[in-house]
């Protein structure tokens, strides 16, 4: 039943007359609640209710939504005079962007509240829906801005398949992972199927083409294999045979080549391909130590794009080295906290999830940070729940409500099962993640 009933009176027994002596103060506030709560669902009451596997990991939301804030603002303040020129509406990609936030952190809540166990019968369907999205782009139904079709239009919206495969494949590797844990140092089993599925997203991501999207597929992959215990030699072997496939994809893609290039000799080419990288660098000089102040920086007139892979450029100018050095300091508390999460996850599965999530945000961070300096080349990756864009704030969202619902302290799992689906913890280590959760705690 969706709806509580009131329960019939008894026509054999004398209805009473109501008194009229008024209820104290907190039967009246017990009967407003009662009443008012046989109007709401069923469902959603116990939703709004405080999960009984115990609290996530307070510092991980409070991080992820202090990010998401700040990300709105930070969008605001390097979009503002490209949205006034564009758009004559300054606010633009700040409505846009706060809506996002909004629903991010709604997911995000809603995500910590589902047992992260639950989501194993979703893999596969995920994965399918991934690489049709991902084929979709590439055969003409996709959305074409920058000389890429990485993008769906529905409607208004705009999504991007390359993101949500990062998560995809986050989700398959841990599932598979987990089944074969006895079977990981297998070449034929443990490590040539997860490198196949990569290699047929990251063929994908190259097609539409999303090099940076490909080369961060490949790091999960091989980074969740060797968590998970497969032999070095073929991580190496095959991370130098990739190298080469990089070199070749490089060298053989004009336009790659010549960023590279350009990449190379910024001042050379300052006012062609790299022209972007070299007003990015230019932001973080102006920036200095403290910065020029929040909506007061100047390269905002010059840095294409501002909003979206080089905001972090915007935040070196208007704060400086110390803002820079704050917001690594918030990556690396999630980077941390997620690797702790996953050393005391109750299962393998959730081991691993939080090693992908952890990876995930890790690699994404300091290779657009990296970008944005110059030190590596363009690759078009955003900053994790901060840069512009609805399809990547709530892929990283949803990943973060994962990463919390694993952050619960859960003693028993499952059904018994060969693959060790079960495992009690002893009570040492559930004292410890138990203790965990009450120093830091959020009541989710």
């Amino acid at each position: 039943m969706f709806f509580r009933r009131a329960k019939p009176q008894n026509s054999a027994q004398p209805s009473k007359a109501p008194s009229s002596k008024p209820l104290p103060s907190n039967a009246r506030l017990n009967r407003h609640a009662e009443e008012k709560a046989s109007v709401i669902p069923q469902p959603i009451v116990r939703l709004m209710q405080s999960s009984p596997d115990g609290p996530v990991d307070a510092v991980i939301a409070a991080v992820a939504i202090a990010l998401i804030g700040f990300g709105v603002v930070m969008v605001y303040s390097s979009s503002a005079v490209e949205a006034t020129t564009k758009y004559h509406d300054a606010q633009f990609f700040l409505k846009r962007q706060a809506i996002y936030a909004v629903l991010a952190v709604v997911g995000m809540w809603l995500t910590s509240r589902v047992d992260y166990r639950k989501l194993k019968p979703l893999t596969y369907p995920i994965l399918v829906a991934v690489i049709g999205m991902l084929v979709a782009t590439i055969v003409g139904l996709g959305h074409r801005a920058g000389n890429a079709n990485r993008w769906l239009a529905v409607g208004p919206v705009h999504i991007q398949p390359a993101e949500t495969a990062k998560l995809a494949i986050v989700f398959w590797l841990s599932y598979s992972l987990s089944k074969k844990a006895d079977k990981i140092k297998s070449f034929a089993v443990g490590f040539l199927p997860h490198l196949l599925v990569a290699g047929v997203l990251m063929l994908l991501c190259l097609k539409q083409p999303d090099f940076g999207s490909a080369v961060v597929l490949l790091f999960l992959t091989f980074t969740m294999l060797f968590v998970a215990g497969a032999k070095v030699p073929y991580i190496a072997a095959f991370t130098m045979l990739m190298a080469l496939g990089a070199v070749v994809a490089v060298k053989s893609a004009n336009y790659r080549y010549a960023r590279y290039v350009a990449w190379i000799d910024m001042d050379a080419h300052r006012d062609g391909l790299a022209y972007q990288p070299f007003q990015s660098v230019m932001s973080f000089g102006s920036g200095g130590t403290w910065g020029l102040g929040l909506g007061r920086g100047l390269q905002v007139l010059y840095l294409p794009e501002a909003h979206t892979d080089f905001i972090s450029a915007i935040i070196g100018e208007e704060l400086g080295f110390i803002g820079i050095l704050g917001l690594g300091a918030a990556y690396l508390v999630i980077v941390s906290r997620s690797v702790k999460v996953a050393l005391r996850a109750a299962d393998d599965y959730g081991s691993f999830l939080a090693f992908g999530i952890a990876t995930l945000f890790g690699v994404q961070a300091l290779t657009n940070l990296c970008v944005a300096m110059a030190i590596l080349p363009t690759k078009g990756l955003t900053l994790p729940l901060i840069s512009y864009g609805g399809s990547s704030l709530l892929v990283n969202a949803a990943a973060i409500g994962v990463l919390l619902s694993i952050s619960r302290p859960r003693r028993t799992i499952g059904k018994a099962s060969a693959s060790n689906e079960k495992r009690e913890l002893p009570p040492s280590a559930s004292g410890v993640v138990i203790a965990s959760a009450d120093e830091g705690a959020a009541g989710w």
